[in-house]
């Protein structure tokens, strides 16, 4: 049998950890001090790598943070989507997504921590993270689930709501369940009836496991499964209480 030359396996392979080096160190320099505020020297202090390493694979501090944009959302696509997908209802499937993001401060405070600190969304540009959202929202429409709107006030109405919620969570100061608040609110925001949004934020979401690599999976502090449910109690969404 020919011996067969791994050479270039190892070399990507090599290629791919590096790369994934900065992208992890980037994201936990983001999470904390926001993209303007990070640096290549930031950066290459924490990957412990040289400038001329950096250069080999990202050309500017704004692409890395562009390419980190990329596969954070990526990653919740993948995480959050399987879950939606189960779901014929588009507004259930906008509820499911929203209380699977939102959650994401409980389980990956880095990543959530970008997000925040990455801003408003650009709802009329290419987003991974929108486009599975935006396909849910014109369905609700269609269906005449949701009223009719333009679309990228739609996506501001999600959006906003899931910045927010992980902000509130980032910081401990809301309750437990406000994902499921947060869900609710859009979608009575989107026209769905107050007690369906109540009911429809609150269904039980079965435990998803973690991803067994990328970023996401990088940030976990220990292994284990994300539980959606966690913190949900059996009544009707604050905002909707009187």
């Amino acid at each position: 049998m020919e011996n067969q030359d791994h050479r270039p396996r190892v070399a990507a392979e090599r290629r791919e950890r590096m790369r994934a080096r900065l992208l992890g160190s980037a994201l936990q320099l983001v999470a904390a001090k926001g993209p303007a505020a990070t640096s290549i020297d930031d950066v290459i202090a924490a990957a412990e790598v040289s400038r001329g390493t950096f250069y080999k694979y990202f050309p500017s501090p704004d692409a890395l943070v562009r390419e980190l944009a990329f596969e954070v959302a990526k990653d919740l696509v993948y995480l959050a989507d399987p879950l939606v997908r189960e779901r014929d209802d588009p507004a259930e499937r906008v509820a499911c997504g929203i209380r699977l993001v939102a959650r994401l401060a409980l389980h990956h405070p880095a990543a959530a921590g970008f997000l925040v600190q990455l801003g408003w969304p650009d709802t009329q540009g290419e987003n991974v993270l929108l486009e599975f959202v935006r396909r849910d929202l014109a369905q609700g429409m269609a269906q005449g689930r949701f009223r009719q709107m333009p679309m990228p006030l739609a996506l501001n109405m999600v959006s906003g709501g899931v910045i927010g919620a992980i902000h509130c969570m980032l910081k401990g100061s809301c309750e437990p369940d406000f994902p499921e608040m947060t869900a609710a609110a859009v979608l009575r925001a989107l026209g769905v009836a107050g007690k369906t949004a109540d009911a429809l934020a609150c269904k039980r979401l079965e435990p998803q496991p973690y991803l067994p690599e990328g970023l996401l999976a990088a940030t976990l502090p220990v292994a284990g499964e994300i539980t959606p449910n966690a913190g949900v109690r059996a009544r009707r969404p604050a905002a909707s209480r009187r």
